[in-house]
């Protein structure tokens, strides 16, 4: 994946970002949301990876303290499968440990096996399920931690 780059989001990315969001969520992110998250909200860390000039996919965390909580990741159908997911949490994971936070968590959709079966390659483990948590289907949603330092990924 050398010709992937993965880099901070900036304000120009958004409309490349908002075309993968809406592909991805039943209810996606608005404009609004990620200009606030990009410029307002100063716990926020969101990265792209582009490829060929072309926003492919990106991920979002918020550092709290002494946790990471990834807010979002996607990437474009059009490039799944590809190892940009990974490249995405891999990324995210070294912000955290440049910052000294070992401990993530995130929510995922109970239904989204995939983004799952990903993070579970990170260390990420069940932790519990929030009744009813996504507004728009009622769907549970898995709580997912990712404690300590990385333990002997193959």
């Amino acid at each position: 994946m050398s010709d992937v780059i993965i880099r901070e989001m900036t304000e120009k990315d958004i409309d490349q970002v908002l075309e993968i969001e809406k592909e991805a969520f039943e209810t996606p992110w608005s404009r609004e949301a990620f200009v606030l998250e990009l410029v307002k909200n100063q716990l926020a860390k969101y990265i792209v990876a582009e490829k060929d000039d072309k926003i492919v996919g990106y991920g979002g965390l918020w550092l709290i303290l002494d946790e990471g909580h990834i807010t979002n990741i996607a990437v474009s159908s059009l490039y799944r499968g590809q190892g940009i997911g990974n490249l995405l949490i891999e990324r995210l994971i070294e912000i955290c440990e440049e910052r000294g936070i070992n401990n993530m968590t995130l929510e995922v959709r109970k239904s989204n096996l995939v983004a799952q079966s990903l993070y579970k390659k990170y260390d990420f483990i069940d932790c519990g399920i929030r009744k009813g948590y996504y507004t728009d289907t009622k769907e549970d949603a898995v709580i997912m931690w990712r404690i300590g330092e990385a333990r002997g990924r193959s």
